[in-house]
């Protein structure tokens, strides 16, 4: 008997030995509370990444949009080199003879020189005169110049637009706001879906001690029946019984382990955390009284109104009619003329080098004013125009209905 014991104790440790190198591979459990739950949802959600995205986006459309209001600059820098040019035949820089634009001296007869000389300056005046360029003096004008520079500032400032910019402004700012709501509302579905997550798994994990602790005072419920059937205290129904409770357990311990598994994995999806990583929860499960949570203490703080008006669908779909009004604004001002003031700069130069030098460059500003009118344009304001005004309707159509299931809720 002493041997037999002697050799168990011996295989169970050898057991134990070969197992330890298995447990210490596992990952360290993580302690968790519910409070550190929902700080590690906010940066591990990507629904909630998404809704910042959608803020990050109408912020940029609301700058987009305020931008029309003031000046626009552009600044410009350009160099072309002519290869061939069809002023070269007009005796521009292009092509011309340049030994052949030097000035002629005026002609002045000698009435007293005989015939024969006064002929044969007058026949050398003719040939000088023929042999210029007529074109010489055009020579640093821009046309077919070999190389030609280009510094300028152009900008332009609409003075007049129908009230387009202002109420795309406002349609861009109605855009941010229902894009905040949105995130509002993405962190409050998160919170309530990590709390509810973390309870479910805390639950589970009590309801399975409770299920293991049932199985084994089953089975030794079923040990002491077996003992008393022995000794004849007890009849072989009874035995039966136990057993059929004991098995019957075994069962209802398995599923409590399936759900403690699901309720974890659930848990640790919404907080990106490693499925293999043990996990042990802290914040216990009250019957009577929620625990205080800072991160939900303020959630609840920041959303206590609960009206009608103060429900996050109700105030996007608000949100979404004011924007869909002032796209009706803005379709329709396209019907106006626009004004726009408009101002340029440059500084040009046309050197015969490659590289210029800055007396090279000699300066050209103009300032203009236009006016746009829409004098016929196939029906395109007219349909922008009716496509908005149904958005609008449908907004506001949406907000009814959104009001409705608020009410009932």
């Amino acid at each position: 008997m002493v041997a037999g014991a002697t050799l168990a104790l011996t295989l169970i440790g050898r057991s134990v030995a070969a197992q330890r190198p298995v447990l210490d591979t596992l990952p360290q459990a993580v302690v968790l509370s519910l409070d550190d739950a929902l700080r590690l949802a906010l940066p591990a959600s990507e629904p909630v990444a998404l809704a910042r995205s959608a803020v990050r986006r109408a912020q940029g459309e609301v700058k987009k949009a305020r931008s029309e209001f003031f000046p626009q600059l552009t600044g410009t820098a350009s160099y072309t080199r002519t290869l061939k040019s069809q002023f070269s035949r007009a005796g521009g820089s292009g092509g011309g003879d340049s030994t052949q634009t030097t000035s002629c001296n005026r002609f002045r007869g000698n009435p007293s020189a005989p015939v024969t000389t006064r002929l044969d300056s007058l026949e050398s005046a003719l040939n000088c005169v023929t042999g210029l360029n007529p074109f010489a003096a055009f020579g640093d004008l821009p046309f077919g110049q070999k190389n030609q520079y280009r510094l300028g500032l152009d900008g332009s400032q609409i003075l007049y637009a129908g009230g387009r910019v202002r109420a795309q402004t406002r349609a861009a700012q109605a855009a941010e706001r229902s894009a905040r709501i949105g995130l509002t509302a993405q962190e409050a579905q998160l919170t309530l879906d990590v709390t509810q997550a973390y309870y479910d798994a805390a639950l589970a994990d009590q309801l399975l001690r409770i299920a293991q602790g049932t199985l084994l005072l089953a089975d030794s419920t079923y040990e002491q029946t077996v003992l008393a059937q022995k000794v004849g205290s007890q009849p072989e129904f009874d035995v039966l019984r136990a057993q059929v409770a004991r098995d019957n357990q075994r069962t209802a311990v398995i599923q409590r382990e399936s759900q403690r598994t699901i309720a974890f994995l659930r848990l640790k999806q919404l907080l990106n955390l490693p499925l293999n990583q043990p996990l042990q929860l802290t914040t216990p499960v009250e019957d009577s009284v929620l625990p205080s949570v800072p991160a939900l203490d303020t959630l609840i703080q920041r959303e206590l109104d609960t009206t009608v008006d103060a429900r996050a669908p109700v105030r996007q779909a608000q949100a979404s009619v004011e924007e869909q009004e002032q796209r009706y604004r803005v379709a329709r001002a396209e019907r106006y003329p626009a004004v726009t003031l408009s101002s340029s700069f440059a500084r040009l130069g046309y050197p015969s080098d490659v590289l210029p030098s800055w007396s090279d460059f000699v300066s050209d500003w103009t300032v203009g004013l236009t006016v746009k009118v829409p004098l016929f344009t196939g029906g395109r304001i007219g349909g922008s125009v009716q496509s908005a005004s149904a958005n609008a309707e449908d907004a506001r159509l949406r907000l009814r209905q959104t009001r409705e299931r608020a009410s009932v809720d």
